[in-house]
Parts: structure tokens; C-alpha cells; sequence
């Protein structure tokens, strides 16, 4: 099969889909590789590292997109790359569909075969290609956050661990998944007092179990986030419904209990945000103030840290990537479920009922494409 990796070119994304290693072995699996020049740099891979495993460089997107039967990329294609997709090629990366309609009828209209890295799930319910990104994001959520309280950054000129004498921050933390996780992990080790808000009472009980004594729990409901809001430096909004829009759990009018200078983090913002007031952002222009409150919207904040994510996020695709070259889609959908979990939209219909249900779509169930 040939694999084509183009240079992704959402603003400020430094991540490459596949490492030199992960070239290698698809090379010595008798697959031809094509990879666009400069696609590794911003993780450290120069060209070269591609060259010397076999991999053909390609110099520009074009070209990429043309030959190749097999996409591998980090993010989804932004609508300059809509019209280079081709009927029955396969894409294989984060997509986050329901937050999207342009892109979700894109790709049903180019009669691609989109598999979606944050959808793809495991038996046990685990994401396996979401959860690095989550890892990455839940800490960087914590150290945006923590930079953007500083007074020179717009915020309250509150430091997250207080000092002796002075109370630490108070961190709000809604969603108790890998990123909430990973947050409070973050601003607890920072010495902030930190409150976890979730709907599932065993994660809860998990959370107590194993987070430092800093770290507090609360069953999350309407009359406990907004209790929260008010007392909130930091709120990180860590809500996620596989494959569906995230619920707006932070409306409009809640801001008005914050308090001037605090700092939201929506890490939701790339499943639509949980925060009624963000809108995405990027890494050139990351933050705006709405009603006293700075809002951080960055939906590709791993692509901030491309060496750390790009290692940890190939790591985990790797496997599945290798399966689709191996097999084809079809086969390889068959004879994994957790990868069937993964095809959004097939030959022109949308196989992802979340996503069909957010845009008013028709579902079709992804045996009758099969």
C-alpha cells in the first residue's frame, strides 16, 4: 500500500503522524512510504531520518495527497486540504467530527473513508489513540493556566501554590477522566487545593483513593458547579462524550460569579467546549477576556510540546496504522472492532451515530457499508 504523511498546517502544529521508526517497519513490510518534506522537523525527525529508512520524499502536499491510498495525519484537514481527498482514500487521525459540520459533509462528499483516531475504543471503554493527547493536554492545561493567572498575562496575579501565609489557588477541575486526571495531578503537585467535579460516583471513589490530600471530589450538578465557579482561580473544563459534542455545563451568565482575572482552560474546546463562552483559539493568539475572565481556547495544545506528543501519540497509533496498510480498511475494520469504533463516515455516509445525531444526519451503520 503507499502510505503518504503530509506536513500538517493548522496553525502552529508541530506534530507528524508517523516517526522514522514507524517508516521503517512499513517499508520492510514491503509498503511504499511518502513522506512531504519538512513533515517531522517541528518533532526533531529531519528528512533525512525518513531517507535513511527508506521512506521517498515528496516535495509538496500535492503530490502526497494524489498517490497515496493510505493518509496518516494529527489533525483533521483544514478546507484547504478538502479538495485533495479523494473518493475511497483512506484518512486516518483526529477528526472530532461533531464539532465540525463543514468538515463532517467534506468528507462525506469526497467518498473518503475517515477513521478517527478519538474514537476508536477498546472493549473496556478506554480511548487508546485519545488518551496520550489527553495526558498531554490535562498538564498543559495546568501550566497554561498557571501562566495566564500572572498579572502580565491579564490574570489575578495569583500564584497556584500560595506561599506560607497565603492561600494556594483553588483549581476547579469538571471531568474526572485522563484529562481531569491529569490536571489535578498537575495542580496538586503545584500545591494548588484542587476540586474534581464527575457524574460517576466510582470514578469518584477511584479519585479519592489515589489523588494527594490537596485534591477534593464533588458528585458535579448544576447547584455544585455553580458553588464552585464562585470561588474558582483556575477552572479546567475536562468534559468528554465519546464521538458527541460536549454538554455546555459553564453558561454565559455563570461568569458573572467568577471572579475578575480568573482563568478558564477548556480542553473540551475541539468537541465544541463545555463553556459556553469559548471558541477555539490558537497557540499566536491563545486567550480573550470575556466578562473579567480570561479564556484559553486551544484546540491542538499538544502541538505545543510536538517532541513529547508526537512520540506519545505514534506510540499508540502505530499498531492500528500498521493494520490498515496491512489488511485494507475493510479487512482490517473486520477483524478489529475497537478499529471498526474509529470509521466515522465511509463512501460517503456518516457510520458514526453521535455525529449523524449532532448534525441531523442520516446514520448508516457501518455493516451495511461493509
Amino acid at each position: 500500500m503507499i502510505v503518504g504523511v503530509p506536513t500538517e498546517i493548522k496553525a502552529y502544529e508541530n506534530r507528524v503522524a508517523l516517526v522514522p521508526a514507524g517508516a521503517e517497519t512499513l517499508c520492510r513490510h514491503g509498503h511504499e512510504v511518502l513522506i512531504e518534506a519538512g513533515a517531522g522537523e517541528g518533532s526533531g525527525f529531519p528528512d533525512s531520518a525518513y531517507e535513511a529508512v527508506g521512506a521517498v520524499l515528496v516535495e509538496d502536499a500535492d503530490a502526497v495527497w494524489g498517490r497515496a491510498e493510505l493518509i496518516l495525519k494529527v489533525k483533521e484537514p483544514v478546507p484547504e486540504e478538502y479538495g485533495r481527498i479523494r473518493g475511497g482514500q483512506v484518512l486516518f487521525t483526529y477528526f472530532h467530527f461533531a464539532a465540525d459540520e463543514g468538515l463532517t459533509r467534506a468528507l462525506m462528499e469526497s467518498g473518503a473513508v475517515a477513521i478517527a483516531y478519538e474514537t476508536v475504543q477498546l472493549p473496556s471503554g478506554e480511548l487508546p489513540l485519545l488518551t496520550p493527547m489527553s495526558e498531554v493536554a490535562g498538564r498543559m492545561a495546568v501550566q497554561e493556566g498557571a501562566k495566564y493567572l500572572e498579572r502580565a498575562s491579564g490574570g489575578s496575579g495569583i500564584l497556584l501554590g500560595g506561599v506560607p501565609g497565603v492561600r494556594p489557588a483553588e483549581v476547579v477541575i469538571l471531568g474526572g477522566g485522563v484529562v481531569g486526571t491529569n490536571a489535578a495531578r498537575i495542580a496538586a503537585g503545584f500545591g494548588a487545593h484542587v476540586t474534581i467535579l464527575d457524574v460517576n460516583l466510582d470514578r469518584l471513589r477511584y479519585l479519592a483513593d489515589v489523588m494527594p490530600a490537596n485534591v477534593d471530589t464533588l458528585f458535579s450538578n448544576r447547584h455544585t458547579i455553580l458553588e464552585q465557579l464562585a470561588g474558582a482561580d483556575l477552572l479546567v473544563g475536562a468534559v468528554l462524550v465519546t464521538g458527541a459534542k460536549a454538554p455546555k455545563l459553564v453558561l454565559r451568565g455563570d461568569l458573572g460569579l467568577m471572579k475578575d482575572g480568573s482563568v478558564i482552560v477548556d480542553v473540551a474546546v475541539d468537541q465544541g467546549g463545555c463553556v459556553e463562552t469559548v471558541h477555539p483559539t490558537t497557540h499566536a493568539d491563545p486567550v480573550y477576556l470575556v466578562d473579567g475572565v480570561v479564556h484559553y481556547g486551544v484546540s491542538n495544545m499538544p502541538g505545543a510540546v510536538p517532541r513529547t506528543s508526537t512520540l506519545a501519540l505514534t506510540n499508540a497509533t502505530f499498531p492500528y496504522a500498521l493494520q490498515l496498510a496491512e489488511n485494507g480498511w475493510r479487512s482490517a475494520v473486520r477483524q478489529n472492532g475497537s478499529l471498526a469504533l474509529g470509521v466515522n463516515v465511509a463512501d460517503g455516509a456518516c457510520t458514526y451515530a453521535a455525529v449523524a445525531e449532532a448534525f441531523g444526519l442520516e446514520y448508516t451503520p457501518l455493516d451495511t457499508v461493509l
